[in-house]
């Protein structure tokens, strides 16, 4: 079974690489992780440092937020639509017509679904 390491793990021990307090052996030797492992985690933490501050990765990060409150509403709505129609199937099999939901609709005043 693969060990795995929390993220604040990773970033405390790539903060000591990329300040090379140590070198990659020595905090292999001390952590117990693999030489490679841990140079892969620096590679990564390099690559990815400068979109940190960059304006693009700050705006995507706004678009996903509207994105998922997006999702959030629509599966609420899904939700919804679901029990209504389930409602009205319960209903059409013991009878009551589509002009009846109409006139309910209207006496709530909203509109038909």
């Amino acid at each position: 079974m693969r060990k795995q390491y929390p993220p604040t793990v990773k970033a405390k021990i790539v903060l000591e690489l990329l300040k090379e307090e140590k070198t990659l052996q020595e905090a292999a030797a001390h952590y117990g992780i693999h030489v490679n492992q841990l140079r892969q985690w620096r590679q990564r933490a390099e690559d990815e440092l400068p979109g940190l501050f960059s304006r693009e990765q700050q705006v995507s990060q706004a678009e996903a937020k509207q994105r998922d409150e997006l999702i959030e509403s629509l599966y609420g709505q899904i939700g919804r639509l679901s029990a209504e129609l389930s409602w009205l199937q319960k209903k059409w099999s013991q009878g009551v017509t589509v002009q009846v939901w109409s006139e309910r609709c209207q006496l709530q005043k909203r509109p038909i679904a």
